[in-house]
């Protein structure tokens, strides 16, 4: 995968990374390129699909969510597969994953407060077995994907 782009591309991705909204003038001038050549890098990247898209970053606390979680599901037999079909459909949900190991999910979640916490949490009890951690506070937070050397 390294090989589908070059240490330039990589520079630039680390700056988008940083700043999707940065201008291709000012990244090809940290990079020694011209702005359509950044312009003609980013297109390509795009294409090969290994830029996805580019999006806002919101404040979940200042959007009126105070709370920020990490609940797993351990789903009842037969119940996964309806759960998957559901999932996308919470407003609370703002990531899911499916993962190995006891649990079959693990979601991150926001919510206004603990009595929206514990409405969710009946919604999903009928799935399976929940476990709720509450983010105190982000450690690392979207790092952005480096070139892995070697």
């Amino acid at each position: 995968m390294n090989n589908k782009i070059d240490a330039i591309s990589w520079k630039i991705l680390n700056y988008l990374q940083k700043n999707a909204r940065e201008s291709f003038a000012h990244i090809g001038r940290q990079v020694g390129l011209s702005a359509p050549a950044v312009a003609e890098r980013v297109k390509k990247m795009e294409d090969l699909g290994i830029i996805t898209g580019y999006k806002a970053m919101v404040s979940h606390t200042e959007t009126g969510y105070q709370l920020k979680a990490i609940i797993t599901l351990r789903a009842f037999m037969g119940k996964l597969k309806p759960f998957l079909e559901l999932v996308g459909t919470f407003d609370e949900v703002i990531n899911c994953y499916r993962i190995t190991g006891n649990e079959n999910i693990i979601m991150e979640v926001v919510l206004r407060n603990q009595f929206h916490l514990e409405q969710f949490i009946d919604r999903l009890i009928q799935y399976g077995e929940a476990r709720t951690h509450i983010i105190l506070s982000d450690v690392v937070s979207n790092a952005p994907i480096k070139k892995i050397e070697g």
